[in-house]
């Protein structure tokens, strides 16, 4: 195959999505060449369509393709709950459990001051605001369990007195087992013992 061909170039961009190597990425646009009119023309089009569309939320930083997102407009999520989130792939991770029914906050990132990643850069300005213009009675730090996911959850309780600020509780997943946790997953989940 000749390599500047626009095959070549498609294999290219598509071993660059996260997920897909140059191995998956030849499978796929073999598979989408073979169903170019039930599957390649409509994801073209779709692609192209999402490209001009899509932006984040005025409010939560979600995607949508309006200035609110759904869940931002949907009446029946205002209980006066936000849940925190680092970026919007997390966000959908806890859409998928159908556990949370109120409101999110996507930062966009954590502090990082070794990045020079401060409150300003992330969208730390903005939740302020919405907790003191949206009713919110509690704010829910669903961050990451690293160094600059605490650091920016310890940021923003000590930024949000005037309301509840949780945060999820870490520990041993559902199903695992001890012998196959690291020490601080263990040591988090003793801390984060209940009673039965």
């Amino acid at each position: 195959m000749d390599d500047d061909s626009d095959i070549a170039r498609l294999m290219a961009l598509m071993a660059r999505i996260p997920g897909l190597g140059p191995r998956s990425a030849r499978r796929a646009v073999l598979h989408l060449i073979k169903k170019r009119s039930q599957l390649m023309v409509p994801l073209g089009n779709t692609m192209q369509a999402v490209a001009q569309s899509a932006r984040e939320c005025l409010n939560c930083g979600n995607f949508t393709t309006g200035d609110l997102c759904t869940i931002c407009t949907d009446v029946a999520r205002q209980n006066g709950q936000i849940c925190v989130v680092e970026d919007i792939d997390d966000l959908w991770a806890m859409e998928r459990t159908g556990a949370f029914k109120g409101r999110y906050h996507v930062l966009g990132g954590t502090l990082s001051p070794i990045d020079a990643v401060g409150p300003d850069e992330l969208r730390i300005p903005r939740l302020i605001d919405r907790v003191t213009t949206e009713n919110v009675q509690e704010v829910i730090l669903a961050l990451g369990a690293t160094i600059d996911g605490q650091t920016t959850a310890h940021y923003i309780a000590d930024h949000l007195s005037a309301v509840t600020v949780t945060t999820l509780a870490q520990g041993v997943p559902v199903g695992g087992e001890l012998d196959y946790l690291d020490e601080g997953t263990i040591g988090a989940a003793l801390k984060a013992r209940r009673t039965l």
